[in-house]
């Protein structure tokens, strides 16, 4: 993959994960190049890292590792009950010189606590926050937040902790977490629009900004080459399934190809992906080769099908492009015991066209994307608070958006403590 080359502002905050020691936390807003960021990291530290996500997709996207089963935890509520660690768990996480958590946002305080005593009691270095392990946080607490759990869990967060947020463990109390927040925004290029969308993103939309998105949004939609992006899965799989079917033709059936243990059903692509000429189709990945031009696709790109025989054509914006399957790796980390470091070994694969339906998506899986034309479907309500945020935050200009309804500000969700933890003057980082 070609490496994009880092902001001034990126370069910076790089400078400060390299050369220090410190606990970082890189936020910032949609489409600040985060993600291009930890891809730098990735490739270009002098430390033994290594890299984990709360869920399965995501740590595919960083190629990394899930975090329970990097540290062989239970899933769960793990409070104070004892961690088990193997021989094997032991040495690597002795290895280790920096933890990178990517979609960190998602991570509860009870599971970042949890890997603090894991690191420590590895380490044998009980009084040392992480076993003195450096921690480095990449996400955006005001787009994603942790899922929770049912009756009992909700309780014990409630009992024990202030918050679920990853920023109220109780680790914190004992070591310093900086923030670094992007403010570069490389996705949308207009000022006005950006304003915009920081006063959703911040709970700050005042009677003008919401009447600026309605009556762009009001406009009727166009026929193809807009998404929609809806709250609830039943929608979208609705909106997919009319939309196929509607199309003249045979639907040809493409099967994932997988090897490897991939575990559980948290696949990348659809296991059995269902096409036919004139599907509209979201690219899940960015382009692995080169056009002349740079990239033919990045995640998020939308076309249309022209044609299926062994590989898949996509007509993007007049340009017809030969899409072959993609591989996706699963990752493990080992200790290497002859040479002392890290190994990272593929463990699984999984092969399947890098396209999804794309008449409709849920604004929870549009994360990541970026769209020129987008049509946002909140339903009835919204229901987690940045949902509208991450919506709106996909397109690249106003001009592109079309509301199914009106915005309410019972749509605007911010929760208070993000707002408290982000506005905390005391954990600003400044790269120098």
């Amino acid at each position: 993959m070609p490496e994009i080359p880092l902001s001034l502002e990126q370069a910076e905050v790089f400078a400060a994960i390299e050369g220090t020691r410190q606990n970082v936390f890189v936020t910032g807003r949609a489409g600040t190049g985060k993600s291009t960021l930890l891809n730098h990291l990735s490739w270009n530290t002098s430390k033994q890292i290594v890299i984990a996500a709360p869920t399965g997709v995501a740590a595919l996207n960083v190629g990394g590792q899930t975090i329970h089963s990097l540290f062989r935890l239970p899933i769960g509520v793990i409070a104070d009950q004892p961690i088990d660690q193997n021989d094997g768990v032991k040495k690597l996480l002795n290895t280790i010189d920096t933890l990178v958590i990517d979609e960190v946002s998602m991570v509860n305080a009870d599971l970042m606590d949890a890997m603090d005593r894991s690191l420590r009691q590895a380490r044998q270095r009980k009084d040392e926050a992480f076993g003195g392990v450096q921690i480095v946080l990449f996400g955006d607490p005001y787009q994603l937040a942790p899922v929770p759990g049912d009756g009992d869990e909700r309780a014990y967060f409630a009992d024990t902790y202030r918050s679920m947020w990853f920023f109220d463990a109780k680790v914190w109390q004992q070591a310093e977490l900086r923030i670094f927040e992007l403010t570069e925004i490389h996705r949308q290029h207009d000022a006005d629009f950006k304003h915009m969308l920081n006063a959703v993103r911040h709970g700050q939309v005042t009677a003008e900004i919401a009447e600026a998105l309605n009556s762009m949004g009001a406009r009727p939609a166009p026929d193809e080459g807009a998404i929609t992006l809806a709250t609830r899965n039943d929608s979208v799989n609705r909106i997919n399934a009319s939309a196929l079917k509607r199309l003249s033709g045979r639907a040809l059936t493409a099967k994932a190809e997988i090897t490897g243990d991939f575990g559980g059903r948290t696949y990348p692509a659809d296991e059995t992906l269902e096409l036919k000429v004139g599907a509209q189709v979201m690219f899940l990945r960015n382009d692995t080769g080169q056009g002349p031009d740079g990239p033919r696709w990045v995640n998020g790109s939308i076309g249309t099908v022209t044609r299926i025989d062994s590989t898949v054509y996509v007509d993007i914006d007049g340009d017809v492009h030969e899409v072959e399957p993609a591989i996706w790796e699963k990752y493990k980390y080992t200790y290497n015991a002859a040479t002392k470091k890290l190994r990272k070994d593929v463990v699984a694969e999984f092969t399947q066209f890098p396209l999804r339906l794309a008449w409709a998506v849920t604004i929870h899986k549009s994360q990541g994307a970026t769209y020129e034309r987008a049509i946002v479907d909140l339903g009835s309500r919204v229901f987690s608070p940045g949902q509208t945020y991450v919506a709106l935050s996909r397109l690249t200009s106003l001009e592109g958006l079309y509301l199914s309804r009106p915005l309410r500000p019972a749509d605007i969700i911010v929760d208070p403590n993000v707002q408290r933890f982000m506005q905390d003057p005391a954990r600003r980082g400044q790269a120098q």
